[in-house]
């Protein structure tokens, strides 16, 4: 089964609403540093690029959760791969997502994280499908909100591929 991609959203249109995230965060944080917990591998890619348009000062950390393995669908079985360097106890804690989609995966790390005692605790997403949504996640700051179709590029991938494409496509299956 061959698969090829579609473009959802362009290089010009991710790049020019992540400006704007980012100069939303830098006004709801001025005169604070915030810091951001990416949630490996897919964010990576937007919190780099995220961060470099936040103009207030930032620090960072990186988190693995695991709920899909090579599958299309959530497991719905999580599981911390990689945890946090550093703790989160009275810091402006801001998660950094590629995508929100049944919400399972969040929603347990939400819990998780908010244990550990940040003094504020919010979610950004890249996309957002909430047609997907099985738990209930607030997300604070969101790119886009895509309909239920399984995307690739700028850091979410399909079995490890795709993660490079500049854009958001979407895979169509021959």
């Amino acid at each position: 089964m061959a698969e090829h991609i579609k473009v959802l959203l362009s290089e010009e249109e991710v790049d020019k609403r992540i400006k704007e995230i980012g100069e939303q965060i830098s006004k709801d944080y001025a005169g604070k540093q915030v810091h951001l917990v990416c949630v490996l591998k897919g964010g990576s890619f937007f919190m780099c690029e995220l961060a470099k348009r936040i103009t207030i000062p930032v620090s960072f950390d990186f988190m693995s959760v695991s709920s899909y393995g090579s599958e299309t669908k959530s497991s719905g079985v999580v599981k911390i791969v990689k945890d946090l360097d550093e703790p989160l106890e009275g810091k402006e804690v801001l998660i950094i997502e590629d995508i929100v989609d049944s919400g399972r995966t969040l929603s347990y790390l939400l819990e998780i994280l908010q244990n550990r005692g940040p003094k504020s605790l919010r979610l950004c997403t890249l996309l957002d499908k909430p047609d997907r949504r099985v738990a209930n996640v607030k997300v604070d700051y969101t790119g886009f909100e895509i309909p239920d179709e399984f995307v690739v590029g700028y850091g979410l991938d399909y079995d490890q591929r795709y993660r490079n494409l500049p854009y958001i496509g979407v895979v169509e299956f021959d």
